[in-house]
């Protein structure tokens, strides 16, 4: 049999195809970057949460005063 795949090939294909994986860098720059972005979604997410509680307040105040007016 001549061209067999990996799954006709046998261990010796899947060590070169591991090899090749294991060496391979082009998604490296693109997971670093998603890891970043979101680092940064995420202490957003804490900023705004504590942000949240006093604007809520807020509104809660300026709906009591027109409600009592």
């Amino acid at each position: 049999m001549c061209g067999r795949g990996p799954e006709e090939g046998g261990v010796i294909a899947i060590r070169r195809t591991l090899r090749r994986l294991l060496t391979d860098q082009t998604g490296a720059t693109a997971i670093e970057y998603g890891l970043i972005a979101s680092l940064i979604i995420v202490a957003m997410m804490g900023g705004l949460q504590a942000l949240g509680g006093g604007a809520g307040g807020m509104w809660s105040k300026i709906n009591n005063a027109v409600q009592n007016s």
